[in-house]
């Protein structure tokens, strides 16, 4: 069965088990199978069960209830095209592709037909230019960001001073893996820090080269962009190698429990970037009491309160955040994907809000503006305690340093302007 088949009856799936359609429509194009299947299932499944939550004990956003399409990918960007294809015009409001390759195909997609795009941590990174990308947001944090947050704390641990280090980047061989080199590069020049690339060939379970290179050149540190089994394989190599796991620090999307398990013991201190928190967040007894126990959960509810699910709700949230964010600016609560544009771009979360949404400091406190669609950058480091078989958090929130982010998001943004004859501004 091809992926385009698959695609097809994951929606045809998905709309039949509804028994009414809703006005708020949201598409998930998820990624239950493949070698990324292990990422993509527990943040759909906590995408969809927040929204199905706020059906059950809410009457849905506003009073309107919501209805989610879920459309197979399996992380290709051709099927996630198709996808986006046949999904749209069901009044979908709003997309998270969950994949900076299909990302980039949608974005002169999605702003032809003005749907809004969210891609959370990932995606094309100058999208947090809101003039030049006027619906796509990337809120609270971006990939250039999390390059900069690592950095800095690197810079913490050792007296402020990086010079003379080394640093490998071992990177998803894809648009996704290469988006922080820029970032790096010219950290790398600010701070005096040797940057070495290695490059993870699709889907990353053969990664020999590379570890025998880090075992022979012993980098200060190694930074990891991966995805997927990519993760597993290459805490595992760190591990045969004795590569220090504190030294051995992934992006927020190479720090799921899933990536770690295999290695067993051998994963113990291995970091990574958080761009929320986790913990016995107070929603997530409601998720489990109204949702999976009542039978309407998106999975098998195993995955409930782990890393990727909770991202998976804390994207929901804000989604569903700015769609009644957009009901309010519009006073209708049957809102169209045009108007959540503008309440994606008045969103406003405050500690408060988290508090009574019972998601106490899941993230940080950001607006979001015309100009800036981006948030704060901010990210926290944590830790796997193999022994527990917990991440714990090594640190409060990190900023990136926007004097280094900033130009280089301004220059990708503007020359993105020039190629596809666009004139910044606001909508």
């Amino acid at each position: 069965m091809t992926m385009k088949t698959l695609a097809a009856l994951a929606v045809t799936g998905a709309m039949s088990a509804t028994s009414a359609v809703a006005d708020l429509v949201i598409p998930d194009l998820s990624y239950r199978t493949g070698p990324y299947a292990a990422g993509g299932t527990p943040f759909s499944d906590g995408y969809q069960d927040y929204f199905n939550l706020l059906n059950a004990r809410d009457g849905g956003i506003g009073g309107e209830a919501v209805r989610i399409i879920e459309c197979e990918t399996g992380y290709n960007t051709e099927v996630g095209v198709e996808c986006y294809e046949s999904t749209k015009g069901e009044g979908a409001l709003i997309y998270q592709p969950l994949s900076t390759g299909i990302t980039y195909q949608l974005i002169p997609r999605a702003t032809a037909d003005q749907i809004p795009i969210h891609t959370m941590g990932y995606g094309r990174t100058s999208a947090a230019d809101g003039e030049t990308f006027n619906w796509v947001f990337n809120y609270p944090a971006n990939y250039w960001d999390a390059a900069s947050v690592m950095v800095n704390y690197l810079l913490d641990q050792n007296g402020g001073s990086l010079e003379g280090k080394t640093l490998a980047l071992l990177y998803h061989n894809s648009a996704y893996g290469k988006e922080p080199i820029p970032t790096l590069t010219a950290l790398a020049a600010q701070h005096g820090f040797t940057l070495s690339e290695l490059a993870v060939d699709h889907p990353g379970q053969e990664q020999t080269s590379q570890w025998l290179q880090i075992r022979r050149e012993r980098p200060d540190y190694v930074l990891m962009w991966g995805w997927g089994v990519m993760n597993q394989v290459a805490i595992q190599e760190a591990s045969n190698i004795g590569y220090p796991m504190d030294q051995f620090i992934g992006n927020w999307w190479a720090g799921a429990e899933h990536d770690v398990a295999p290695a067993g013991a051998g994963a113990d201190g291995y970091l990574s970037l958080n761009m929320n928190r986790v913990g016995d967040l107070p929603v997530l007894a409601d998720i489990q009491s109204m949702v999976v126990d009542a039978g309407n959960g998106a999975g098998d509810g195993s995955n409930v309160g782990s890393v990727l699910y909770i991202r998976g709700m804390y994207a929901a949230m804000l989604a569903a955040e700015a769609i009644g964010k957009a009901q309010e600016i519009h006073g209708v609560a049957d809102v169209t994907a045009a108007m959540v544009r503008d309440g994606m771009e008045a969103l406003e979360i405050t500690e408060g809000r988290m508090e009574e949404l019972g998601m106490p400091l899941i993230g940080p406190e950001f607006a979001v503006s015309c100009e800036d669609h981006g948030g704060t950058g901010l990210g926290i480091v944590q830790q796997w305690n193999a022994g527990d078989e917990a991440w714990v958090a090594l640190t409060d929130y990190i900023a990136p340093d926007d004097s280094v982010t900033d130009p280089l998001i301004a220059a990708d943004a503007a020359a993105f302007a020039t190629e596809n004859n666009i004139t910044p501004g606001c909508l």
